[in-house]
């Protein structure tokens, strides 16, 4: 059971970094540091937990808020640096904090290398174009607010996968309907485009 648990903890983990990288991060090494429900001390992983890294994670997430609000200024500017870095981080700390999760219970680690990338993964191809639809239909002093919604959202998965481990696969079950959704969204756009040839 403590191993269902484990990947249950693993897989909402990678999933909220899959949404946005640093504030789950944050939250989920703080968790582990406060020994709530989780912790890596004794495993290669313990640094997850560390100040530094908490500190690290904190400041990248403060100037990732400060460059989206440049960029919400500046139209057109979706792609980019920051957008590699993003899905860098997502998938690093998907990994990493999956690998964790099993190496605390006493567990072989490098599953989780593969599952916290394809859970990463899945919340990023799910939640960027969701996200980009929305921004889009926003005015320009809305769309500053969005990625404070994001955080949240994805830092209310990081927590609740942490001390409810069911929500874990829950959430991403919704990221995989997401993406599904979204999908068969934009197939059913190109055909309409097509009919209209």
């Amino acid at each position: 059971m403590h191993l269902v648990f484990d990947i249950f903890q693993g897989i909402g983990i990678a999933a909220a970094v899959g949404i946005r990288p640093f504030l789950p991060a944050v939250a989920t090494g703080g968790l582990a540091a406060a020994d709530a429900e989780i912790h890596f001390n004794g495993t290669d992983y313990s640094f997850l937990q560390s100040a530094p890294f908490l500190l690290a994670c904190a400041l990248a997430a403060v100037a990732l808020a400060l460059l989206e609000r440049r960029r919400s200024a500046a139209p057109g500017s979706e792609r980019g640096p920051l957008e590699w870095v993003l899905v860098a981080a997502a998938i690093a700390f998907g990994a990493l904090f999956f690998a964790g999760s099993l190496a605390r219970g006493g567990y072989t680690a490098w599953p989780g290398y593969v599952g916290g990338v394809i859970c990463a993964v899945v919340a990023l191809l799910a939640t960027r174009p969701l996200w980009a639809r929305v921004r889009s239909r926003l005015d320009a002093s809305t769309v500053q607010t969005l990625p404070l919604f994001v955080e949240g959202a994805a830092v209310l998965v990081a927590v609740l996968s942490v001390v409810a481990p069911p929500v874990g696969p829950i959430a991403l079950a919704l990221l995989v309907w997401l993406l599904l959704a979204g999908r068969r969204r934009e197939g059913q756009k190109y055909a309409g485009l097509r009919i209209l040839r």
